[in-house]
């Protein structure tokens, strides 16, 4: 089509574009953060990459890097704990998540059920009395607690209370849910 400009030329005008549907925005898809606890950064067994420990308030760390474990194709990941300590934070952007939390144990002081057990609490969701011994079935064996949380305030915040004996991880990993 064509139409009179104001100085007697001609000017070409283009029909309208049809409406387009803006895209939706793009979900962006965070890692899993994989702690080691207790150690160093490491490549586990099936090749995942683990960061070394951190995000700990307090206690100590072990490893004890010839144990045989038991109930895992990892189980470089429970040669080494972090123990005694108080907390564990990190920060996280708003969102949900599974944070799954690795047990063992490995202290060769502990014999039975009962020798261990402490409570802890994963963004306000508690478990008490727990003990790794008899949730792992037994000594030297792998277990996994996978806690799904809500994150609203920028931080993963987990506690941990002593009851008997001190506690204790192995491993955190923290994966975004879909």
């Amino acid at each position: 089509a064509s139409a009179s400009a104001p100085d007697g030329a001609t000017a070409k005008v283009n029909a309208p574009a049809a409406p387009t549907t803006p895209p939706a925005p793009a979900k962006i898809l965070l890692p899993t953060i994989r702690i080691n606890a207790g150690a160093a950064a490491l490549k586990d067994a099936t090749g995942v990459e683990w960061l070394g420990d951190t995000g700990f308030e307090g206690g100590d760390v072990i490893e004890r890097p010839d144990l045989p474990i038991a109930n895992t194709k990892q189980p470089e990941l429970y040669r080494s704990e972090h123990y005694s300590m108080d907390a564990f934070k990190q920060p996280l952007p708003n969102g949900k998540y599974l944070v799954k939390l690795h047990f063992a144990e490995t202290f060769e002081g502990i014999q039975g059920p009962g020798e261990r057990v402490f409570s802890f609490e994963v963004e306000g969701k508690p478990f008490a009395n727990f003990d790794p011994f008899v949730k792992a079935g037994g000594f030297g064996k792998a277990y996994v607690e996978a806690v799904p949380v809500e994150i609203t305030d920028g931080t993963l915040n987990i506690k941990f209370t002593p009851q008997v004996e001190n506690p204790q991880i192995c491993a955190i990993e923290i994966t975004p849910a879909p």
